[in-house]
């Protein structure tokens, strides 16, 4: 088998599907592995740590084949895979990680010292995490794949969630994460900073652990009625009401008892004015001013290093005017960085398959073409409900 097409990224606002190579068992140095197996891909999934490369929005380079995103079929195994037989059906945590290092045994996986020269972290498809290669694509390769993947039981029934476990390879994780890293638990107040696929999957997070109240907050109106359709609280954020304001109009009070961040580094002001320009620490402060005191914030919301189209000079280099002195005046925690996937999909991946939370109705689950790969970046950079779901061999309407 030689054949392969990926989604390859050719600079701000251009990507097209092309003709790449058929995966290799070799590093991205070119060092020949045994420890990887090969996967027909059964669904990849755009995300919106992609479309901040596609924006151009960060260093990126032109010719990245896409996507960290993955649910494939084991097609090929190397001689020291053990675990995994041909034919398995498995997820793909978005981490690389190696599984020896000491980041990896104490289940960090999101920040493996082995698979990337340049930081700690490594990823498919990404800028800056270790140049492996993406898997918006037939076929892609996995490393250290007895440690990396989780076997999905049952095929058949595996099949008929797949709109749902597709989200277990990143974003579902990722906003359990989040709300994880806030404290959510049993009777918890909790406000959730963004209505696209990480937020929604927060949200829906936070209600399987037990909240009482979840709000999501937004400045776009489309995603927030899609937000209140799946039974969470809302913020329009486009408004002039301060957000403390419209929290009191459902609480009684001006905050709650914990917050997830999971806009990130693109965040746009509040209020009508804010809207329409780019306030980076904006998300961060917000949700200090409404957080009660000795409370906790995850921040599962992407922050670069590197940021060429950021609104000024500090921006450009990860430097935010943060309302840090306001935080520990009110003994907040924070919690930062990638989400290592590995900790929790398994038990996500038992939520699904006994229907505890249906994370792809929440998220907008919608299946398409890899050959439509470039519409679904538009769309959902549009700021459609929607998080995209790739289907390279036609597999979804066979089960």
């Amino acid at each position: 088998m030689s054949g392969n097409r990926g989604v390859v990224y050719l600079g701000a606002g251009k990507v097209e599907v092309q003709k790449i190579d058929y995966p290799k068992m070799q590093d991205p140095r070119g060092k020949k592995i045994e420890h990887a197996v090969i996967l027909r891909v059964v669904s990849t999934n755009i995300c919106g740590s992609d479309q901040h490369m596609v924006r151009g929005r960060t260093t990126a380079q032109t010719g990245l084949v896409l996507g960290h995103e993955i649910t494939g079929e084991v097609i090929e195994k190397g001689r020291d895979v053990e675990n995994l037989q041909i034919g398995d059906l498995v997820s793909v945590p978005f981490n690389v990680a190696c599984g020896r290092c000491r980041s990896c045994k104490e289940q960090h996986t999101g920040v493996c010292l082995s698979v990337n020269p340049a930081r700690p972290g490594g990823a498919y498809g990404y800028v800056d995490m270790g140049d492996w290669t993406g898997g918006q694509a037939e076929y892609a390769m996995v490393p250290y794949a007895d440690f990396n993947l989780l076997k999905l039981p049952n095929r058949d029934k595996a099949m008929e969630k797949i709109r749902d476990l597709t989200c277990l390879s990143d974003i579902l994780p990722t906003g359990y994460h989040g709300a994880i890293t806030a404290g959510v638990g049993p009777g918890s107040t909790v406000y959730i900073a963004g209505a696209g696929p990480v937020g929604l999957a927060a949200a829906a997070s936070a209600r399987l652990l037990g909240a009482a109240v979840v709000i999501v907050g937004d400045v776009n109106p489309v995603r927030l009625v899609h937000a209140k359709a799946q039974g969470f609280e809302i913020a329009d954020l486009s408004l002039d009401t301060p957000l403390h304001e419209q929290i009191a109009a459902l609480l009684g009070e001006p905050e709650v008892d914990c917050a997830v961040d999971a806009v990130g580094f693109e965040a746009r002001g509040h209020g009508h004015e804010g809207v329409q320009h780019e306030a980076p620490a904006t998300v961060l402060n917000s949700l200090m001013g409404v957080v009660r005191v000795a409370g906790k914030i995850g921040i599962p919301g992407l922050y670069v290093t590197e940021d060429p189209g950021a609104v000024n000079k500090a921006a450009k280099h990860g430097s935010l005017n943060i309302r840090f002195g306001l935080g520990w005046a009110k003994s907040h925690s924070f919690h930062t960085g990638q989400t290592p996937v590995m900790k929790y999909n398994r038990q996500l991946m038992q939520a699904i398959m006994w229907d505890r939370i249906n994370i792809a109705e929440v998220v907008g689950v919608e299946v398409i073409s890899l050959d439509d790969a470039p519409k679904g970046y538009h769309e959902f950079d549009a700021g459609v409900p929607k998080k995209f779901v790739m289907d390279p061999h036609k597999l979804f309407s066979a089960a």
